[in-house]
């Protein structure tokens, strides 16, 4: 049974207050009833508020369900907290998506999870970043390059990662691979890729260009670990010493480095998933100077949920400073992890900010 001063003093007690207030994070932490209608609830709960005089408070619902209460079926006290719904439900949606020989349709998986199709791409967008068609594309894009990774034949990866014909997967496949597939079979062979040198405050620069624009700038303290990393990426791609003409890049990017001021516009050709172009693309609209969150991203994004996988957008950034992932600190404003150190980072937040 609840204690009288629960009943008798609850506009006074600071749970009162979190159920006037509809808080969140409030729940899990107790349970409120109301005596008038013997209904529990979660703090959070959209009903009408009650009484205070008619409300008492438990540590569990159990408890609140012994004291001859019925849970709320608007809220669900007795069901895992909403967030941990949906999240299994969407976790579910996905299963669904990646393991279809055909991608579902939005309207099949909302029948499915018992809702709108539009409440459900909603649902699905904010919590992982993509719509559910965008995650099929991104799943079965990531099939087709592990296909042809393995060895596999163009034709038999084209099959094996879902696509129900050649002419689809041809007409997506300079998005997904960044290259023709039997060029990415082959380890970029074929492809030529020019790269040049350069020193800053930040240490060695290396910059490497496509014909279609820069791919890769790495920052690093030696220069041949540099180029090593290049040719881990590219393994048959024929590297290439730029000339005078190339270095214009790599002294564009040290300039930048130098001066921030300056901006750095240069034509980029990187590959990534929808959310991490999304993610990118929002972080080159951070003007010099200044800093986002990680969560201030997602939001900007439009996936407010997705903070994790902004962050491992961020981390696979193979652009350094003209992706500028290292304006993005922790919500305190403290530096986090940054692929090239984080005294790089300090360095450029610094220089940034004295522009």
């Amino acid at each position: 049974m609840p204690q009288q001063s629960d009943v008798l003093q609850a506009s006074h007690d600071f749970r009162w207050a979190a159920v006037v207030a509809r808080d969140a994070k409030a729940d899990g932490q107790f349970f409120y009833a109301v005596s008038s209608t013997k209904i529990y609830c979660r703090p959070s709960c959209g009903a009408r508020a009650p009484k205070p005089e008619n409300v008492s408070f438990f540590l569990t619902s159990t408890e609140a369900e012994q004291a001859g209460y019925r849970p709320c079926l608007r809220c669900l006290p007795n069901q895992p907290p909403l967030a941990e719904r949906q999240a299994t439900l969407v976790a579910d949606l996905c299963r669904q998506i990646e393991t279809a020989e055909t991608a579902p349709t939005l309207e099949a998986l909302a029948q499915g999870a018992q809702m709108s199709a539009f409440h459900l791409r909603r649902l699905f967008k904010s919590i992982t970043g993509l719509t559910p068609k965008a995650y099929a594309t991104a799943h079965r894009a990531g099939k087709m390059r592990d296909e042809l990774g393995r060895g596999s034949s163009v034709t038999e990866a084209i099959y094996a990662a879902g696509y129900n014909a050649n002419s689809r997967f041809y007409s997506e496949a300079e998005q997904v691979l960044g290259m023709t597939p039997k060029r990415y079979r082959a380890g970029g062979a074929g492809t030529v890729i020019r790269f040049a040198l350069g020193q800053s405050a930040l240490g060695a620069i290396l910059v490497a260009a496509t014909e279609r624009g820069v791919c890769a700038i790495l920052l690093g303290d030696d220069p041949e670990l540099l180029i090593g990393d290049l040719q881990y990426r590219f393994p048959k791609a024929e590297l290439l010493s730029g000339d005078a003409e190339f270095e214009q890049f790599v002294a564009a990017v040290v300039g930048f480095v130098e001066a921030p001021k300056l901006g750095l516009e240069l034509p980029l050709d990187v590959q990534g998933t929808a959310f991490q172009q999304r993610v990118w693309q929002a972080l080159r609209d951070v003007p010099v100077g200044t800093t986002v969150s990680y969560s201030d991203l997602a939001q900007r994004i439009g996936s407010p949920k997705s903070v994790r996988a902004v962050a491992g957008a961020c981390a696979a950034n193979p652009l350094a400073v003209a992706i500028p992932c290292h304006r993005v600190v922790r919500i305190d404003g403290g530096l986090s992890g940054y692929r090239w150190g984080v005294e790089r980072k300090r360095a450029l937040l610094d220089l940034e900010s004295e522009a």
